[in-house]
């Protein structure tokens, strides 16, 4: 095993719970040593920091796997999916879901790699060129532990090229039509395609987001922008909405929330396929408004330099949205862009609410749900914010 070292100085984040060591950070980036390969780290003065994965051809050069010394084989891995799923079986019994995020990357002690299961088929995604490197070995301790209906790669994220890896998706273990799985939460049905769905095939992420839905959603006209595959519509339905208006961009995911209604035998709702900016800009002109208006866009910025224009469109957003809202409804508001700090998100929300005289009340911020934990020396991990306003006149 290659060993590396660090310059003066540079093991104090590491030594205060961080996992990551960037370029400019080590003595010398050896090009001998395979990306993705598993090296020993050490500080300047030689003291061990732990093993974990190289890649010469990423920024973040270095990625902690252990402080012990431990090597990624068979054993490691299933210790750490065991203990993920551990902690994941206190927040989600069988009878409230059969889906649920069962790693989430550093958080988890497995850095680069997210595992999602859905009902009996399980969604992996690797970001780094270590965890891309062992995915047939996690995969087969995968299949022992379970015994999967299917595994899935969805190697399609853009993070991936900043680590020099290709994109891709397939199925590794079972057939296709193993693929589409029908999955349960929390008294609502979703039939999900794990090939074809966003990300892993559904957003996990807002599910306790969904559920504030349903409080606010009685005999509400809502509007849910950038619906997916229709779950804060279902779920404002489910709530008692009057009706639900799902907008988005994909007339494939739009046909997946109209087969989730249909699943769940709910009713009143519409369908606008188009750019959300588009749609809402003719509602306003069209002079619709609703109780309830849900924004859920995708992230506007992979990448810090890019923050100005996401807070840009966060804002933009956002003041299309209020216009939409009713004296006495609620917007409900969500950003997903890891660069984009709460602080930062609640500005531009009150930045938008400005110039039209609107005047809001914070009822309710969350984060991402338990299964997405945030792992607290690594601000990275915290990616999601979620918002509702009350809303009247100035």
């Amino acid at each position: 095993m290659h060993s590396l070292y660090l310059k003066p100085k540079e093991h104090r984040r590491l030594f205060k719970g961080h996992l990551w060591s960037f370029s400019n950070e080590l003595q010398s980036l050896p090009k001998n040593i395979t990306a993705g390969e598993t090296v020993k780290l050490y500080t300047h003065d030689k003291q061990f920091i732990g093993t974990g994965f190289y890649n010469p051809n990423s920024l973040i050069s270095f990625r902690l796997l252990s402080r012990t010394g431990e090597i990624p084989d068979d054993e490691f891995f299933r210790k750490k999916i065991l203990n993920a799923l551990d902690l994941r079986k206190k927040f989600y019994p069988e009878e409230d879901t059969n889906a649920f995020r069962l790693v989430h990357g550093e958080s988890d002690g497995l850095p680069g790699l997210v595992i999602d299961r859905f009902n009996s088929a399980f969604v992996l995604q690797a970001f780094s060129a270590g965890m891309d490197r062992h995915l047939p070995l996690i995969c087969n301790v995968l299949a022992g532990l379970f015994t999967p209906s299917s595994i899935v790669l969805r190697n399609e994220s853009i993070l991936r090229e900043l680590e020099g890896l290709p994109l891709h998706k397939k199925v590794v273990h079972g057939l296709e039509k193993d693929t589409v799985q029908i999955i349960h939460d929390t008294g609502l049905q979703y039939k999900i395609n794990l090939l074809e769905g966003h990300k892993t095939g559904f957003f996990l992420d807002q599910r306790d987001n969904r559920r504030m839905i349903r409080r606010l959603a009685g005999k509400a006209e809502t509007l849910d922008v950038f619906a997916n595959d229709g779950g804060f519509g279902l779920n404002a339905l489910y709530g008692g909405a009057a009706s639900a208006t799902m907008v988005d961009i994909s007339h494939d995911a739009l046909k997946r929330a109209e087969e989730n209604t249909q699943l769940n035998k709910l009713s009143n709702y519409a369908l606008i396929q188009g750019d959300a900016f588009e749609v809402m800009n003719r509602l306003i002109e069209e002079r619709q408004s609703y109780d309830l208006v849900i924004l859920d866009p995708p992230s506007f910025t992979k990448s810090r330099k890019n923050l100005p224009s996401a807070l840009h469109a966060y804002k933009k957003l956002n003041r299309l949205g209020l216009q939409l809202v009713k004296h006495g409804g609620f917007l409900a508001t969500a950003s997903c862009s890891r660069h984009v700090s709460e602080d930062d998100f609640l500005e531009t929300i009150r930045q938008a609410s400005a110039p039209i005289k609107k005047q809001l009340r914070l009822v309710f911020r969350n984060s991402q749900p338990a299964d997405h934990p945030v792992l607290l020396s690594m601000p990275e991990t915290h990616y999601l914010k979620f918002a509702c306003f009350y809303i009247s006149g100035t």
